[in-house]
């Protein structure tokens, strides 16, 4: 063999090891032996996992399989969202005066109209309030209204789910959805063998029934024996306490929703305006915004590259609903509809050339059973956010391995912690993960592993998933 052929060959077998290029594999010996020993079925398993430069995956088994992925489901609806608004985009609340006004007296109705803040919490609320009382309106005459016409929502069940329509997962989208719709209620023994309630926030319109008696010393025990019960007309909810409280537990909370949205904005708004020496004479209804309604203020949210952290970090559910209806609203105009809302996140997923295939988005936060996505179809859709100029934005909003949000305590005082930005997903036989992990080599890998099988939730799924990220963290 003359030479110059010997250093071409050379220089080929070099290309072929030092290539950046994986080839597709089943599942590694180590990760099958967990599944074996779980006796948990390959075929229950879709695991994608590829350097991030390489041009195919390492792992790749039952990739298009299209499985519920239960909350992992939020990083499609998050990545879209922060595509299609970007990172800076706000929502408004705004406030109109419907009547005369004059030296700080509204002799009319006050107008709120909600577009949809996903994050209108207690002081966000309260600081719209204040702003209204710093530019000097001190009473107003006539009713508090509320425009909700931003959204256009089939009626829902908010116990289909999992029969408890009270749970503040649950929660619906509203387009003025205080606080999340949330009291939480706190309990602890009381003189004469009564049981002591808070509520926070201390809502005028929300009237509480204590039949709670002290029971055994023994701390423990379903809601800790509480029985919650939600009654009334909509307007001044009612909740029953009953049932035996433990004498030996010190304390015990529980949030719920216990209003309907409006009753809740409408309690927290008397509790806020009276607070900050404001007079309000009249109650509250539904109206739309009329063409001769005077703008008074605009109340703005933080931005969705603060929000998303929430969304994904703490899998908020009815926050990444109310992502999902924006996308619609600004896709295809308002009012923001749930199948306009899928529509532009499929969209979006097409544009980027991310399969699509037996996608099936529902509420597009994963509580659902019907929510379905395939390993293939999430990895392309991670691939496409490392090319994205939001990559900074989308990546921080999963949790740190070992450091925050739900995969704190997973891989915590390892070498693994912090290395790992992983979105999970958990409902009754589902377990799901996927994200960014850094190897110990330091190289970048993307990783998804979604397990359907019988008790996946209970232990097996997580299990699975620790050795699919343990192995990849080894490469």
């Amino acid at each position: 063999m003359n030479r110059p052929l010997r250093l071409l060959l050379v220089v080929v077998v070099l290309v072929a090891v030092l290539s950046p290029r994986v080839h597709a594999q089943g599942l590694p010996a180590e990760i099958q032996r967990v599944l074996d020993g779980l006796d948990v079925p390959t075929a229950a398993v879709s695991v994608w996992a590829q350097p991030l430069d390489a041009d195919a995956p390492a792992i790749a088994v039952n990739v298009d399989v299209p499985r519920n992925p239960a909350s992992a489901m939020k990083l499609v609806t998050s990545y879209a969202a922060l595509e299609i608004l970007n990172p800076a985009y706000r929502w408004k609340t705004e406030v109109y005066a419907l009547g005369e006004l004059e030296r700080g007296v509204l002799d009319g109705d006050l107008l709120v109209k909600g577009y949809g803040d996903p994050f209108l919490v207690i002081e966000e609320y309260w600081k719209l309030w204040r702003e209204l009382r710093r530019r000097g309106l001190t009473r107003i005459r006539g009713d508090l209204l509320f425009d909700v016409s931003h959204y256009a929502l089939e009626p829902e069940d908010p116990g289909a789910f999992d029969g408890r329509p009270d749970r503040v997962y649950n929660q619906r989208p509203h387009p003025l959805l205080v606080n999340f719709n949330a009291v939480r209620f706190g309990f602890e023994p009381g003189a004469g063998g009564r049981v002591h309630v808070t509520q926070d926030p201390q809502l005028p319109n929300l009237e509480l029934d204590n039949r709670l008696r002290l029971g055994g010393p023994r701390c423990g025990g379903y809601q800790r024996g509480v029985a919650l019960a939600v009654l009334g007309d909509g307007q001044r909810d009612r909740v029953q306490l009953d049932g035996e409280f433990p004498n030996g537990c010190s304390y015990h909370e529980m949030t719920r929703t216990v209003l309907q949205p409006e009753t809740y904005a409408f309690g927290l708004f008397q509790q806020h305006w009276a607070s900050l020496g404001g007079r309000h004479d009249g109650g509250w209804r539904h109206a739309e915004l009329p063409d001769d309604a005077l703008l008074v203020m605009t109340h703005y949210s933080r931005p969705l590259g603060e929000l998303v952290r929430l969304v994904n970090k703490y899998s908020n559910n009815v926050m990444t609903r109310h992502l999902k209806l924006e996308l619609g609203a600004k896709v295809f105009g308002t009012p923001a509809t749930t199948a306009n809302g899928n529509e532009a996140i499929r969209m979006l997923l097409e544009d980027q050339g991310v399969t699509t295939d037996g996608l099936v988005l529902d509420n597009a936060a994963g509580l659902s059973r019907d929510v379905r996505i395939s390993a293939r179809t999430m990895a392309e859709m991670l691939l496409a956010a490392r090319r994205s100029p939001f990559l900074p934005e989308f990546q921080s909003s999963m949790s740190l391995a070992g450091l925050d949000g739900t995969m704190r305590r997973r891989f915590a005082n390892s070498s693994q912690a912090g290395r790992m930005h992983l979105k999970t997903g958990r409902l009754n036989d589902v377990a799901a993960v996927a994200g960014y992990v850094k190897a110990a080599s330091g190289r970048d890998w993307l990783v998804v592993a979604f397990i359907n099988a019988p008790d996946a939730h209970r232990g097996p799924g997580e299990e699975i998933q620790d050795a699919v990220l343990e192995w990849v963290y080894r490469q």
